[in-house]
């Protein structure tokens, strides 16, 4: 067993592997986030539903966090989990990353068209926010919990 001190002693930014694998993870995380993100805001866009801004965001948010939870799930059955098990797997990821996904998506797309509007040329800017914003903390939690370059 590791004790707490030995690992935060131990921690630095430069490991390339947990880069890569951060980067990775985060990257199922962000096409999990946006099928649900977009598609929200898309229906709502498309069949111009006169509902306040902010609830399309929350609701853009809360399907985003969904899909990326089943999206997960499909990947661990893929890799011989049993349901349940890849279920609780995908719902005890970090929250607080795909959370930190999604408002700066939503923040991204408020900040830039007046909310819940997808245009050609903020898709990329989000899911570069997006992808961007938790990167560092996904990063940080591998090594936190002591998965080592290799």
């Amino acid at each position: 067993m590791i004790e707490k001190n030995t690992v935060s002693k131990n921690f630095h930014w430069s490991c390339q592997h947990t880069w890569r694998r951060s980067a990775k993870n985060t990257m199922w995380c962000v096409i999990g986030c946006s099928i649900g993100d977009f598609g929200t805001i898309l229906f709502f866009q498309l069949a111009q539903i006169p509902f306040p801004i902010i609830g399309i965001m929350i609701l853009a948010i809360i399907n985003g966090l969904l899909t990326s939870i089943m999206l997960e799930t499909f990947i661990l059955i893929r890799q011989n989990f049993k349901f349940i098990n890849a279920l609780k797997t995908a719902c005890g990821m970090s929250f607080i990353s795909m959370i930190s996904m999604e408002i700066s998506m939503n923040l991204t797309d408020y900040y830039l068209t007046g909310g819940a509007q997808l245009t050609y040329w903020v898709v990329p800017i989000m899911l570069i926010v997006g992808f961007l914003t938790p990167w560092p903390y996904n990063y940080w939690r591998l090594k936190k919990f002591n998965i080592a370059c290799h």
